[in-house]
């Protein structure tokens, strides 16, 4: 049973709002905060408990707001700080809390910390920045490479060095082992947790500093390595001890305003394991999602094997989870082959937020939006113009909300958007849905609608049981026995000794002593 002290986040429901892609409000192609504010009531009437804000801060947009040029500033493409100060008022109004991204690995190079760092190696901010000499040759200072392609090093003609950058060379990494660094993101958390945000929402926090020798990286060998990035493990780079230490002054620092937290993004080949380093004490932060569930792999051993996993590496850690964010291709394209749909779609949105954690939903996977489409020439993302086609980059999953059908562009703007509406989507916009009693729209608000009432579901302890090999059954508080059908086949599940009764019906059906799972189907049961 949910405890009354229990805090908000243990066992929300946290809906992302990509800002450039969910309401333009101003006619430039582009959204915006004052469009959020408009679609707040849309956001409420799913039964999520909170928002979390993709980055709208001052940004030159290389890398679509994770560059920061000012962390205490609202970009004028998405308006200004009234405009975020309404946002969160509003949103507060309807019940909903507010988490914001911040970018703390890495600024953009336009930040005026970085200006002064390059200008010379004597100024106050000198360390600020990882800065390196070259090799006796001029080359970098080691082998390693950045996310977005080629050398994580570029040269710096005004220094005579090299700086070092995880993502775009027009994003330098911070120097976390300099104190007045931490002091000053420190500053920037404060700032808005004043401003009344809820928490934060950390990119990359595993990469927050790096092995101060720059040992090389050993080799991945991966076969299936499309970047020079994947073709080595990131062990020097990344998920160093002060990365730590910093997590445990940004957690006293949260914990000063009651009801705030802290959910870590980590980007890591050892996703559980680092999971559990950075969230298994009260000194790290609250909780944290990784990117387990959001690559190709699928199944349901699979999905068990990574929820025990985790469980058993940090016990006292509580998790979070998400099937598709920004930078992946949606979970209803990724995931789908040879299942039904919108069934399926159902089947994942009920499985995400029946795990025990808290549960990170995208914008448009309350609707069932499949990768859109975007052609070459159309492509806004570096990712995906480096590496096309073997990658397609993230833009596929960024493209507008797809609000009315039939208007244009989707309702989404009344000028052409930044990226394309994949003609796809309009039959699933928001209205037609809406419409329809059987959309997977409905069945969001539904399902959202139940769960709320169900302690079990939000915050119980989760134990597995054994059935055939593509259902994932486990139960939730002793009280909900939750039964997933992940094949592309029927199935019959035999139910432990006792009496059932349907707490929420997802497609299975109840027969003498088991249940009849159809494909992408399922059941939640109550003994009786």
């Amino acid at each position: 049973m949910t405890q009354p002290d229990t805090p908000w986040w243990k066992g929300a429901v946290i809906y992302q709002v990509y800002p450039r892609s969910f309401q333009d409000s101003d006619g430039d192609g582009v959204g915006d905060l004052k469009g959020i504010i408009a679609r707040l009531p849309y956001i409420a009437s799913l039964g999520v408990d909170a928002i979390w804000l993709s980055p709208v801060f001052a940004s030159p947009m290389a890398d679509y707001g994770y560059d920061i040029a000012d962390y205490r500033a609202i970009d004028p493409l998405f308006g200004t700080l009234e405009d975020f100060d309404a946002l969160v008022a509003a949103a507060h109004a309807l019940g909903l809390k507010l988490i914001v991204d911040q970018v703390y690995s890495h600024t953009s190079d336009r930040h005026a910390w970085f200006a002064e760092s390059r200008a010379n190696r004597t100024n106050p901010k000198a360390d600020w920045y990882v800065w390196a000499d070259a090799r006796p040759d001029g080359s970098p200072p080691n082998n390693w490479q950045a996310v977005f392609g080629g050398s994580s090093w570029t040269w710096d003609g005004r220094r005579q060095q090299y700086y070092l950058h995880n993502f775009l060379a027009e994003q330098p990494d911070l120097n976390f082992h300099t104190p007045a660094v931490q002091d000053a993101i420190l500053d920037v958390a404060r700032f808005w947790l004043d401003r009344g945000v809820d928490g934060f929402r950390l990119d990359v926090a595993n990469c927050f500093a790096h092995d101060p020798a720059l040992t090389d990286n050993p080799p991945s060998h991966r076969a299936d390595a499309v970047k020079p990035h994947d073709m080595q493990l990131h062990i020097h780079d990344r998920e160093q001890p002060e990365a730590l230490a910093f997590a445990a002054r940004l957690r006293a620092l949260v914990d000063e305003k009651p009801g705030r937290m802290t959910v870590a993004e980590l980007f890591s080949h050892r996703s559980l394991e680092v999971t559990a380093a950075f969230t298994g004490s009260p000194c790290g932060y609250h909780t944290a999602y990784n990117f387990l569930f959001l690559g190709e792999r699928f199944g349901a051993a699979f999905l068990r094997e990574g929820v025990e996993t985790l469980m058993r590496l940090a016990p006292e850690a509580w998790p979070s989870w998400a099937f598709s964010n920004h930078d992946v291709i949606r979970v209803a394209s990724r995931w789908a082959a040879g299942r039904p749909q919108p069934q399926f779609a159902k089947l994942l949105f009920a499985l995400l937020t029946t795990l025990r954690g808290t549960a990170f939903v995208y914008q448009g996977e309350e609707l069932g939006l499949p990768q859109a489409e975007v052609p070459f020439e159309r492509l806004r993302d570096p990712n995906g113009v480096a590496f096309w086609p073997a990658d397609k980059g993230r833009d596929g999953c960024r493209t507008p909300m797809p609000w009315a059908a039939d208007a244009a562009h989707g309702g989404f703007s009344a000028t052409e958007p930044w990226l394309p509406l994949d003609p796809a989507h309009r039959p699933l916009a928001v209205d037609r849905q809406d419409r329809d009693p059987d959309s997977m729209l409905a069945f969001a608000r539904r399902w959202l609608a139940w769960r709320r009432t169900e302690p079990a579901m939000r915050t119980g302890d989760l134990a597995f049981i054994d059935g055939p090999a593509e259902v994932l059954a486990f139960v939730r508080g002793g009280e909900r026995l939750c039964l997933f059908n992940l094949g592309e086949t029927a199935v019959r599940f035999t139910l432990p000794a006792g009496d059932w009764r349907v707490a929420f019906d997802l497609g299975g059906r109840l027969s003498d002593g088991g249940v009849e799972l159809a494909p992408a189907s399922g059941l939640i049961l109550a003994s009786a």
